[in-house]
């Protein structure tokens, strides 16, 4: 019998003797028939001439410091849905931790904004296949994230202030074969600001084991005039050394776009947000104080993934032009977020750095 653990269009009229269940502030278990009991909350004052029942407990509030746990679920199955929205915008401050199987350390460390392509804390709307930012900025992933005998996911609040969130998981509980081997689902966060002058920015590495990556979001902030994204990627996988398996042909070209992200028409930069890919936030430097260009963009390895057998590093190269028709390498701010699946355990991430090498003015 279909497991229910994959959904598509053409297979939703299958039956399942999957349960689907969801954690949220009105339910912190995902318990069966315990939602909307709450009768102390965020919502108390709001409803207390209707009592119990009534909205009482729709979000919580982190106090700064604290690392609060969204989820702590003991089963098997797949999360299906990740939504959720923040009472401020300073997401950098705001670290999304997920721990699969018991783990003490986690497959997911990564500030919320960037886990979500909104790095720069400016809401700009995301329509794509695995990640979706909606108007009020609302925040939703739709990965596939499959455990054998749980999940955790926290969140810590790094501002000075305290922060509320509203969110909601939506994940089946549902058997897998004895032998049936999966890999979980890794995201991790990396910056360099500035870029040192010829190195090569790094998107992810130290990934031992069997997986396959399917995705790259990228904040970019540009510090020099000019075209800013002649730079090839390039995966290194199963003992590659000098030279990749994999190698681009430049930064639009890789994000699915061409020549420069550039409208021939009006000469300009010109957005889009499509199912697999999107070159989406556009921030522009023509005001007061705002005065380096900035840009967002993704690219979901969904129907071509990335597989490798042993080991994966990925890098990008930051290159413009300089004078006579020579490359230039570039300084810039990048940031960046690598998302894939791999069997555990995985090795170590490196550290995340403080709240103050991460703000973003």
């Amino acid at each position: 019998m279909f497991n229910g653990l994959n959904n598509n269009l053409g297979n939703l009229y299958k039956l399942t003797n999957a349960k689907t269940r969801s954690v949220s502030p009105e339910n912190f278990t995902g318990e069966k028939g315990k939602g909307g009991m709450a009768v102390d909350g965020n919502g108390k004052g709001a409803g207390r001439e209707l009592g119990q029942g009534w909205k009482i407990s729709p979000c919580v509030t982190v106090k700064s410091g604290e690392i609060f746990t969204m989820a702590d679920i003991k089963s098997s199955g797949a999360i299906n849905h990740i939504w959720c929205t923040t009472s401020g915008r300073n997401w950098r401050d705001f670290i999304l931790r997920i721990y699969w199987d018991g783990m003490d350390k986690p497959s997911v460390e990564c500030p919320l904004g960037d886990f979500f392509c909104a790095g720069w804390g400016e809401y700009i709307p995301v329509t794509s296949l695995a990640v979706c930012v909606n108007p009020g900025r609302a925040f939703n992933s739709y990965w596939n994230m499959p455990f054998k005998k749980g999940f955790k996911m926290t969140l810590e609040n790094r501002d000075k202030k305290d922060m509320v969130i509203f969110y909601q998981i939506d994940y089946t509980e549902a058997e897998f074969a004895p032998d049936e081997e999966i890999a979980y689902f890794h995201a991790q966060f990396r910056r360099a600001n500035p870029l040192p002058y010829k190195e090569v920015y790094t998107i992810l590495d130290g990934v031992k084991g069997k997986g396959q990556f399917v995705g790259t979001y990228l904040a970019w902030q540009v510090n020099n005039n000019g075209w800013w994204g002649e730079g090839e990627i390039k995966f290194f996988m199963d003992g590659d050394n000098e030279f990749p398996t994999i190698c681009g042909t430049g930064t639009e070209d890789y994000f699915c776009g061409s020549y420069d992200f550039e409208n021939p028409y009006n000469r300009q930069y010109e957005d889009f947000t499509s199912p697999y890919a999107g070159f989406h936030q556009i921030l522009r430097s023509d005001e007061l104080y705002r005065v380096q260009k900035r840009f967002g963009m993704y690219r979901w390895h969904i129907t071509d993934p990335i597989r490798f057998d042993e080991d994966l590093k990925v890098t990008i190269q930051a290159l413009g032009w300089r004078s006579e028709g020579r490359y230039l390498p570039l300084q810039d701010d990048i940031a960046s977020v690598a998302y894939w699946y791999q069997t555990l355990p995985m090795a170590d991430f490196p550290e995340l750095p403080d709240r103050d090498y991460l703000e973003v003015i």
